[in-house]
């Protein structure tokens, strides 16, 4: 069976970690730095799966179950702020969103 070199694999979290983060700091849309967010745990997961079958341990893989347990709770949570924000500003701009007070 092939396998993937250790560096290939974790030079690929690292770009799309910064892809991740881009999007987070050029974006002004939330739903765009919502996914942004989404992106960078996905890179710190894959991070987690990399070092786990580098040294041949598990603990990578439980590290990554939360990571997607993080993932899913961030996303049930912004879509509701998101959807909550739209319906008051009727604009998903963040710049918007920085004026709501109360």
């Amino acid at each position: 069976m092939m396998t993937v070199p250790v560096q290939h694999a974790l030079f690929l979290a690292i770009i799309l970690f910064a892809l991740g983060v881009t999007g987070v700091l050029v974006r002004r849309n939330l739903l765009f730095i919502l996914m942004s967010i989404e992106i960078m745990l996905n890179a710190a997961g894959l991070a987690f799966i990399t070092a786990a079958a580098r040294w041949g341990q598990a603990d990578g893989q439980v590290m990554f179950l939360f990571v997607l347990t993080l993932a899913a709770a961030e996303v049930s949570v912004g879509l509701a702020v998101i959807i909550r924000i739209r319906h008051r500003l009727t604009t998903l701009d963040a710049d918007a969103a920085n004026l709501m007070h109360g």
